[in-house]
């Protein structure tokens, strides 16, 4: 049972200017994707939520968007914390979304679980936000496409070990798809359908 504290406390202590700040951020990071950004407002979500995460969730999350949790997610106080602060609705339907939260080390589902979106309404897809170890120290990825003025490197730790192929299918599929935000501690580093990404040759 989710005690008082858990559900009410831990929002931005500034809802409008914290808001802002993030959703700026957010949106800069889509727009140079595979750059690590620090989020300047902080959260404190029930566990197992992260700080980042929870703030990607009081930025982006109303009444008019529903959302998906992994089931350690749904077990704990977060839906209550979101749907207190946010008015957001929880979904146990995939398809439904159009925010779904993995916390750290969870198992992450295929994303064509999620809404891809249509030809006419690609942006009705699912943003799917994945808390991992870390931003940097895993494996090196090359990340190239729209927003990207160089291939750049990206070397995020915690993702499946699929995860290329579940994104290359996702990509394949374009201009429907999901897009991506991985969070770790206070940052954020966001992909778009639009990106691509590919081993780095040895």
């Amino acid at each position: 049972m989710a005690s008082q504290s858990q559900i009410y406390a831990g929002a931005f202590a500034d809802p409008v200017f914290s808001a802002q700040s993030v959703f700026k951020s957010l949106m800069d990071g889509f727009a140079r994707p595979g750059q690590i950004i620090r989020l300047e407002a902080s959260s404190i979500p029930p566990a197992p939520m992260g700080a980042a995460a929870g703030a990607v969730a009081l930025t982006l999350c109303d009444h008019d968007t529903a959302v998906w949790l992994t089931p350690a997610l749904g077990k704990s106080a977060v839906p209550q914390w979101i749907a207190f602060h946010t008015g957001a609705p929880v979904t146990d339907t995939k398809t439904d979304a159009r925010f779904a939260f993995v916390e750290k080390g969870a198992p992450v589902p295929g994303f064509d679980q999620f809404s891809l979106g249509t030809q006419e309404y690609p942006d009705r897809s699912t943003t799917l936000v994945i808390e991992i170890e870390a931003l940097t120290g895993g494996e090196p990825l090359t990340a190239h496409g729209p927003g990207i003025k160089d291939d750049i490197t990206i070397a995020v730790r915690g993702l499946p070990e699929v995860f290329l192929d579940f994104w290359s299918a996702n990509r394949a599929i374009f201009p429907r798809g999901i897009d991506l935000v991985l969070t770790s501690g206070d940052s954020v580093l966001c992909l778009p359908r639009t990106s691509r990404l590919s081993r780095q040759e040895v």
